[in-house]
């Protein structure tokens, strides 16, 4: 799933201090391979390069929750 400037999503990379934390895309790059890396702005702070498969659509995984829940 690629992903837009403006969409939510959250962060999943256990090296980064932003690690499961919901942001907003910024700024999409293209590489030199024609894959895509992200920034995303976080509440206190930015975050580049980010991989499309460290990230998530926010609220994907709450939904599913929530269906539980009713």
């Amino acid at each position: 799933m690629s992903f837009e400037e403006d969409d939510r999503v959250t962060l999943h990379d256990e090296h980064s201090e932003y690690d499961g934390e919901e942001g907003q895309v910024t700024q999409v790059m293209e590489t030199m391979f024609g894959d895509s890396t992200y920034t995303v702005s976080f509440e206190d702070g930015q975050e580049t390069g980010i991989p499309e498969d460290s990230l998530e659509a926010a609220g994907e995984a709450d939904d599913a929750d929530d269906a539980d829940e009713e």
